[in-house]
């Protein structure tokens, strides 16, 4: 997945956001949002030691934790909440609020990603 931080519109998906202009403006979704975090893919081509795989994670969740002021002022604005007390070992953060809501959250310079949360089924 290539990450747009710049642009909005690229950080929804073209399925998810075709969802959300089907949805009534109170209506809430689920999404997962992919917070602003350091770039170390790449950073080591050989394998990591334990140590060094707990630093990136650490790394990656005090990144994305900065962002989360910002992430809560658009929630409260739009009526959303945080399904998760702080980030993923990825910057993940599971939230929930209008499609305005997310809209506005993809236009935040902190955000890299959304994607809808989708419940995952047997094949």
């Amino acid at each position: 997945m290539k990450i747009h931080r710049h642009d909005p519109a690229r950080k929804i998906s073209p399925t998810f956001s075709a969802r959300l202009n089907e949805m009534g403006s109170r209506e809430r979704v689920r999404a997962i949002v992919l917070l602003g975090t350091p770039d170390i893919a790449g950073e080591k081509a050989a394998r990591q030691t334990r140590r060094q795989r707990r630093e990136a994670v650490k790394a990656v969740q005090e990144s994305a934790e900065r962002a989360l002021s910002e992430l809560d002022e658009v929630l409260a604005r739009y009526g959303g909440s945080r399904l998760s007390e702080r980030p993923d070992a990825l910057g993940a953060m599971p939230v929930e609020t209008t499609p305005a809501g997310v809209r506005a959250l993809a236009r935040s310079r902190q955000v890299r990603a959304i994607m809808e949360d989708q419940e995952a089924r047997l094949i």
